[in-house]
């Protein structure tokens, strides 16, 4: 209800029996203006409503197609098909997919060895990852989960630098605050992935509509599992996205696992497209496991987002051919058969070299030659990252607060008295000196 004001204008009170008109015209300005938008409210959501004496109590049943424009052999399934991205694109999103499968090979190994503690494979997800990262702005916002390294190297953070933040060292742009994989750079216009799920969904709506107040003609793009669906923040975030009429995407890998639980353990609903309706927004299912489907649809959406500003939900289909981290197994909890039957069936990466090579752009010697240098690139990388110097303990200050407060300014002094009464009980010489350092996300 419109409430009156007390003579403070700080306490509500009951309205008086007295027409709306009268008492609307009693308020000061500014809730006038706010009753009349009410008023408007009240008048369209009637409008919008249709009555029935009939009263029907129903499950609504969904089943949104899923968008593909090859099938699994690489063919184009519609002969007049003109795909959005030329071939210089998609080649290059092959290749990056194929530098993706060869990091995550390299540093699973790497991992298995103790040399570093942690990572995620992209196994089955290439495609839904860097094509649609290929169809993003470099000026559009990104936020990620933590299986997305492949929109970061499409984007420009190499795996160089992956290497350091996997290793902590002086060179990792988080200076070893972060554990391994979770990346995040300014350059890129990545934001740092965060360990809680689903965190970065309302984010990406505040960005977009930030970016629709500035006038940019950007979006805000939000990737995330099905998993990350269940979470409270996804809710919040489309319903904050569609009221704001906010330019966002919201990119959902769903791989058909959330850890160990299959996504029938999940929900009971039509996926998590058939979401987006209830939150009036648009919605689209696409083949996450073909790069010229997730280019075209990724592409066509950004443009919706921007000239009607609506958040729009993708939903990419694909599977996740690994385990889910390091720390799983996921032979405990599905077949191998299962994963043998996807990577003969339906893989990503086989379908687009399928579709190149039909178009006379790739072959098996540019394969061999690219996995070759690949593999020895990533190994170059990971052998540069090991036995640098870790950042200064200093650093364990730095970037939260613009002026340092007393009490940190009391615990760093602590800290150092500590270290240098007992120097030799700790690897002080393995951090590099103050002096010597430079931040190196300003190099």
């Amino acid at each position: 209800r419109i409430r009156g004001t007390t003579s403070s204008d700080t306490m509500p009170v009951p309205l008086p029996r007295r027409p709306l008109a009268r008492h609307i015209a009693a308020l000061p300005r500014p809730r006038v203006a706010a009753a009349a938008v009410l008023r408007r409210y009240c008048s369209k959501l009637r409008d919008s409503r249709t009555y029935t004496p009939e009263m029907e109590i129903k499950r609504e049943v969904s089943n949104v197609p899923c968008f593909r424009v090859m099938d699994e052999e690489g063919i184009v399934i519609k002969k007049d098909y003109e795909p959005k991205a030329n071939t210089e694109i998609l080649t290059k999103i092959y290749k990056t997919m194929c530098q993706l499968t060869v990091m995550d090979k390299i540093f699973y190994d790497a991992q298995r060895q103790g040399r570093i503690s942690f990572h995620m494979q992209h196994t089955g997800e290439q495609a839904a990852l860097i094509a649609s990262a290929a169809a993003l702005d470099r000026d559009d916002v990104v936020y990620t989960q933590y299986r997305e390294a492949g929109v970061y190297l499409w984007r420009g953070f190499d795996i160089q630098q992956m290497s350091h933040q996997c290793y902590g060292n002086v060179h990792d742009l988080g200076k070893g605050r972060q554990m391994p994989i979770h990346y995040g750079s300014r350059a890129s216009n990545v934001h740092t992935v965060s360990s809680p799920l689903g965190t970065q969904i309302p984010h990406a709506a505040g960005a977009a509509y930030a970016l629709k107040l500035e006038g940019k003609a950007n979006v805000a793009a939000a990737y995330f599992g099905d998993g990350a669906a269940s979470e409270g923040d996804f809710h919040a975030a489309l319903n904050f996205a569609a009221t704001l009429e906010a330019p966002a995407l919201f990119l959902c890998r769903n791989n058909g696992y959330a850890i160990s639980t299959p996504t029938f353990e999940q929900y009971r609903g039509d996926g998590i497209v058939s979401r987006a309706s209830g939150y009036g927004m648009h919605g689209v299912r696409v083949d996450g496991n073909d790069f010229l489907a997730v280019y075209d649809t990724v592409s066509e959406s950004r443009k919706i987002a921007l000239e009607h500003n609506a958040p729009i939900l993708v939903e990419m289909m694909t599977y996740r051919g690994g385990h889910h981290s390091t720390s799983d197994d996921s032979t405990a909890y599905r077949s191998i058969d299962e994963i043998d039957d996807w990577d003969t069936n339906n893989n990503p990466i086989t379908r687009a070299r399928k579709y190149l090579e039909g178009l006379g752009a790739w072959d098996s010697d540019k394969e061999a030659e690219m996995q070759r240098e690949y593999r020895k690139e990533c190994i170059k990388c990971l052998t540069a990252a090991v036995g640098q110097k870790l950042p200064p303990i200093s650093q364990l200050f730095t970037d939260v607060y613009d002026d340092l407060p007393w009490h940190l300014e009391e615990q760093q002094q602590h800290l150092e008295q500590h270290l240098k009464k007992y120097a030799s009980k700790y690897p002080v010489d393995s951090y590099e000196k103050d002096e010597n350092y430079t931040d190196p996300r300003y190099l």
